[in-house]
């Protein structure tokens, strides 16, 4: 457990050192550390660059905006398997390091590639793909390109999976805030881990939950919405939405975000104000669901 935390700390250092905000250097800078762990991991990262255009759906006016999702597949991936994608946003808001949101989530993402990259089984019934997505910030737009390359691919997506905000816990009562029509059904104490799917991810959010309840002191509370989470639009704040649009069983892991972390995008979102022990937690949690999934 010691190993696992100090690795996470340091990716959580090297990504927070300044703010990582859309097409800026420092994010650029992050994609190099991702893509550097990974390959050393054991794993083939692609560059994925695309361009949302303006509102008005052509460039003339010079306000595109351009990302880059960073895909990493294990070295000797049988392609044409189908998929699960586990992924995480790379950028922050321009005012924030952004060490919850979302610093937690990559550095899981990190250390499950570090993992598994050699201890994925060949004759798995699918294989894992790793996702750093851009632009979450402004609108889960990485999420949408890649949704959208699957939906024009013939390759099969089994599902995907979030990582948003893994590292927020507060132990003291009252700590968590809940939207109203949550009260009463969920706990009032902010120190659990929240897996939130939609009308089409039943079995991958039960297979998720069986793998992660196996770990000794991590409470996992389990929300399931209909109509791809437009009545609770705060269950739609990721970049598994665009794959609930397009179809696709997808789920959200996260510490919920604003209802219980004070400093979401904050100046104040910083490394002191994170759980590690719960960080690590909730990465073997993710680990054990992972490994759980491919028992199908």
């Amino acid at each position: 457990m010691e190993s696992s935390c100090l690795l996470l700390r340091q990716h959580v250092v090297e990504l927070t050192r300044v703010p990582r905000p859309a097409e800026s250097p420092e994010l650029e800078a992050a994609r190099g550390y991702v893509t550097d762990h990974l390959q050393r991991c054991g794993w083939c990262v692609a560059r994925q660059p695309f361009e949302i255009l303006n509102d008005r759906g052509d460039l003339r006016y010079g306000d595109a905006l351009h990302g880059i999702n960073l895909v990493a597949m294990r070295s000797n991936a049988d392609l044409s398997k189908s998929r699960l994608c586990v992924g995480a946003h790379l950028d922050s808001r321009p005012d924030t390091p952004g060490a919850d949101d979302n610093a937690s989530g990559v550095a899981a993402l990190l250390e499950l590639a570090r993992v598994l990259g050699q201890s994925w089984p060949l004759d798995a019934p699918f294989e894992l793909e790793l996702v750093a997505f851009d632009l979450e910030e402004n609108g889960m737009l990485g999420g949408v390109e890649h949704a959208r390359q699957y939906r024009a691919s013939s390759i099969e997506l089994v599902g995907m999976i979030s990582l948003e905000m893994l590292g927020y816990c507060d132990h003291r009562p009252k700590s968590q805030n809940l939207p109203r029509a949550l009260i009463g059904q969920y706990p009032e104490t902010g120190n659990f881990i929240a897996i939130i799917g939609n009308q089409n991810s039943t079995d991958l959010m039960a297979g998720f939950r069986a793998g992660a309840v196996q770990v000794p002191g991590l409470p996992v509370e389990t929300l399931q919405v209909p109509e791809n989470g437009t009545l609770l639009q705060a269950t739609r704040l990721s970049d598994h939405s665009p794959f609930w649009d397009a179809g696709y069983p997808a789920l959200m892991i996260t510490d919920t975000s604003f209802l219980r972390n004070p400093h979401y995008h904050q100046a104040s979102d910083t490394i002191e104000t994170l759980d590690f022990e719960f960080l690590h937690l909730v990465t073997e949690g993710t680990l054990l669901a992972l490994r759980n999934l491919l028992c199908g």
